[in-house]
């Protein structure tokens, strides 16, 4: 398969420097960030506390399709994450269907953290509409090039963002609980009732929790950069969820019960204002000062991996060319990390976060569809250790479609049409053997069946076979 051929050839082109630690922090990073600062709010005035429980639900969904993801990965320790997952389980046409919608829902991602930087930002100071954009600018741009410079350096730089935005989120969870403990009436009141808002909008809540987990699949990224990556991802993967879970379940805990979910509603800054009320203006002080640590090193990491994506699909002729081209003196795939910055900036201008949040996730819920299809297809009965691997990918399936369904209908129609254009981008891009292959299935019936037969790697004439791949699976299930 040409995936797996080029990518091994682009393998030795990247240093292995990224360690356990490293990409752990990586995913972690990738995951606590602009979320956890303003998902709270915005899920309270729609659901109220309830949202606590909605939380936990999201937990376990992500912790579902992230060990789908360590275990791809764990199959197929390759750049490119789930665009080499599913490009090795059914073929390129797939491969790229899946890294285009991956691709646009991490690109999504990056002026989100951009937006949310310059309103924690503004607790400080006020800024008018050209000072925010300059902002933004310098934001993107500035990790931009530390990430061109080396990816050992931004991932140094991400171990230590990701340390140091983790303090004020522990200070704020014992805070919580000393405050529980010596009032419990502020957390029975603050709690009760429980969903004062109904479950109408359950699912709506939930598509913009889960964006707060989402970050999982970007540690799978960087494979040709992680050192033993078929034994280093899976664990990093583990270590990461259970380190976000964790975090995100007790600090949502202590907002719910700190703040009347009516005053979290109305609130861009939750976890100031609960800082507020646990340790003063000096804990709200120190609260801005983590959001913004804590965002920069979400779009760090974001920024990091996303290129390696654009990457992946480039040395396979399936993206423009520009995209692979590596820095003759940093080996960082630096035009692709500047086309992103710029795409970012732009985006940050004209967007809204939760349009940018909703319209991210319905790419991600897509792009991790066809990953736990992939899985199907990758798991070898033989292998030991892997608990669950046979169940796993069909409750993911069953999450991504339940994702699907939950975002707006505008969503899907814009969704629906950029996967069309997708398949453009790739009918332009494939090899031209591809092309001619069509145009032979259209003229004669009899190539159908034999072209079929003989060069089952070829665009979509593999499709029938991976689906009688699949039946006789499941049937040994």
């Amino acid at each position: 398969m040409r995936s797996n051929k080029n990518t091994e050839q682009a393998k030795d082109k990247f240093k292995e420097d990224l360690t356990f630690f490293d990409l752990t922090n990586i995913i972690v990073g990738s995951i606590v960030g602009a979320d956890i600062y303003i998902a709270s709010a915005l899920t309270a005035g729609m659901i109220g506390p309830f949202s606590i429980i909605v939380w936990i639900i999201a937990g376990i969904m992500a912790t579902i399709l992230a060990l789908v993801f360590a275990y791809c990965s764990y199959y197929v320790p390759k750049v490119g994450g789930p665009f080499a997952f599913v490009s090795y389980a059914f073929d390129d046409f797939f491969g790229f269907l899946t890294g285009w919608s991956m691709w646009i829902a991490e690109i999504l991602a990056l002026p989100v953290f951009a937006i949310a930087f310059v309103q924690y930002l503004q607790y400080f100071f006020p800024l008018d509409s050209v000072q925010q954009i300059l902002i933004k600018g310098l934001f993107i741009f500035a990790l931009t090039f530390i990430n061109i410079v080396g990816v050992k350096a931004a991932g140094k730089l991400n171990d230590v963002l990701t340390v140091i935005k983790l303090i004020p989120l522990i200070l704020l969870i014992f805070g919580g609980i000393f405050l529980f403990v010596s009032n419990p009436k502020t957390l029975v009141t603050n709690y009760i009732p429980l969903a004062p808002l109904g479950l109408n909008n359950f699912g709506t809540a939930l598509v913009l929790i889960f964006w707060a987990y989402a970050g999982f699949e970007l540690g799978t990224l960087p494979a040709s950069e992680v050192i033993d990556p078929k034994r280093t991802i899976p664990k990093a993967i583990a270590t990461g969820m259970m380190i976000v879970t964790a975090f995100y379940l007790s600090t949502n805990f202590v907002i719910y019960g700190t703040v009347k979910w009516s005053a979290l509603a109305t609130t861009s800054t939750p976890l100031v204002d609960v800082a507020a009320v646990i340790f003063g203006m000096a804990g709200a002080l120190i609260m801005a000062i983590g959001a913004l640590l804590s965002v920069s090193g979400s779009d760090e990491a974001g920024v990091l991996t996303t290129a390696r994506l654009s990457y992946a699909m480039s040395i396979d002729g399936l993206f423009p060319g520009i995209f692979s081209k590596i820095h003759p003196s940093f080996g960082t795939p630096y035009m692709a990390l500047l086309i992103h910055g710029i795409i970012a900036f732009t985006l940050s201008i004209f967007s809204g976060l939760r349009g940018l949040i909703s319209f991210s996730v319905l790419n991600l819920a897509f792009s991790y569809l066809l990953t736990c299809l992939a899985l199907i297809i990758l798991k070898k009965r033989t292998e030991k250790g892997l608990y669950g691997q046979n169940i796993l990918p069909w409750i993911g399936i069953g999450v991504c479609l339940y994702l699907l369904y939950s975002t707006s209908l505008f969503d899907k129609i814009v969704g629906t049409a950029l996967i069309f254009f997708g398949i453009l981008l790739y009918v332009f891009f494939s090899p031209k053997t591809d092309i001619r292959h069509l145009k032979e299935l259209f003229l004669s019936e009899e190539n159908i069946f034999v072209r079929t037969m003989e060069r089952k790697e070829r665009f979509l004439a593999n499709f029938i076979r991976l689906l009688h791949k699949a039946y006789r699976k499941v049937r040994g299930i």
